[in-house]
């Protein structure tokens, strides 16, 4: 991701100082590959961590991720459906609105 497609926070934060932000992203980099997930399970993961969180700027920045590496908008819902009986049914429709953002 370059930095002209951060979210204005983010990349306000990259520019800034790059040397942390070189390291925010070799981090994310180590931990993508220290398991055995593909990068679509990886994407639904981190989809499903930004739900949990209650981060509405995280679900948005892994839907555009995931929507870019093709991921079906009805296995992206269903990450939403999957939080009700875990956080919640407002947590869970939240963020279904969260995703609609960029569904529709």
């Amino acid at each position: 991701m370059s930095q002209q497609d951060l979210p204005s926070g983010a990349g306000k934060l990259a520019d800034q100082y790059p040397e942390i932000w070189s390291a925010f992203e070799s981090l994310g980099q180590a931990c993508a590959e220290a398991g055995p997930l593909d990068a679509r399970s990886r994407r639904l993961v981190k989809l499903a961590l930004a739900v949990g969180a209650g981060s509405e700027g995280a679900v948005h920045s892994h839907m555009r991720r995931a929507l870019r590496e093709g991921v079906e908008p009805e296995a992206l819902k269903q990450v939403a459906m999957l939080a009700i009986p875990t956080i919640g049914l407002p947590a869970g429709v939240a963020a279904l609105t969260w995703m609609e953002d960029l569904i529709d």
